[in-house]
C-alpha cells in the first residue's frame, strides 16, 4: 500500500528504512511528546523491533512518512474493535530536521482518506498532550475539532499532563462512496 501525499509518500516500513529510522527518531525534542513506547534514546535495536512490529497487520495500519524515498517519519492508524470499531486513533511523528514544512500536515491528509475511503471508518481521533501546540495546529489544519481537554490523563517525564482530545468525523467530501 502506497499512499501519495502532496508533500510526502506514505508506505509500509521496510528494513531498509532502519539507519534513517534510527537517525530521525533517536532526538529528544521528537520522543518528548510521544508515548513511553517510542524510546528515548532510540537505538538500532528499538528500530528493528519496530520494523517488524509494524509489518504485523494485527496491530494497526503503520506508514513510514517518505521523501525522497527515504523515511523521515511515521503515522499509523489503530483501529477500535467491538463497539469501537468505526474508530481510530491516529498517531504521528516527525524528524525535527523536517519540522515546519508541512509533511505532517500532508501526511496526516493522505491517512485520513486512508481511514474513510479504504477502511469505511467513521471517527478519527488523536490525543496530542495539551501543550503540543505544534502537533495541535496540525490537527486543527486538517478540520478535527477540539472535543475536550483530559486533565491530568497522562504521566509523562515525571509529571502529570493534559491531553487534548481531537477528532473526525466522516463526511462526504473526503469519501468516495
Amino acid at each position: 500500500m502506497i499512499i501519495k501525499c502532496d508533500k510526502c509518500t506514505l508506505r509500509k516500513w521496510k528494513a531498509s528504512d532502519l539507519e534513517n529510522l534510527v537517525k530521525n527518531a533517536n532526538n529528544y525534542n521528537v520522543a518528548s511528546t510521544l508515548r513511553d513506547a517510542f524510546p528515548y534514546p532510540y537505538t538500532t535495536e528499538d528500530g528493528k523491533e519496530w520494523i517488524e512490529f509494524a509489518g504485523n497487520k494485527e496491530w494497526g495500519h503503520n506508514f513510514a512518512i517518505t521523501i525522497d524515498a527515504k523515511a523521515v517519519g511515521g503515522i499509523g492508524l489503530i483501529v477500535g474493535n467491538d463497539i469501537e470499531r468505526k474508530s481510530s486513533e491516529v498517531g504521528y511523528w516527525l524528524g525535527e530536521d523536517h519540522w515546519g514544512k508541512g509533511i505532517t500536515s500532508s501526511a496526516l491528509e493522505g491517512i485520513v482518506n486512508f481511514a474513510f475511503n479504504n477502511l469505511k471508518l467513521e471517527r478519527i481521533f488523536a490525543v496530542p498532550l495539551e501543550h503540543n501546540t505544534a502537533s495541535r495546529k496540525v490537527l486543527e489544519k486538517n478540520d478535527f475539532v477540539l472535543e475536550g481537554i483530559l486533565r491530568n490523563s497522562v504521566f509523562k517525564s515525571g509529571k502529570l499532563h493534559n491531553q487534548a482530545l481531537y477528532a473526525r468525523i466522516r463526511d462526504s467530501s473526503v469519501c468516495d462512496d
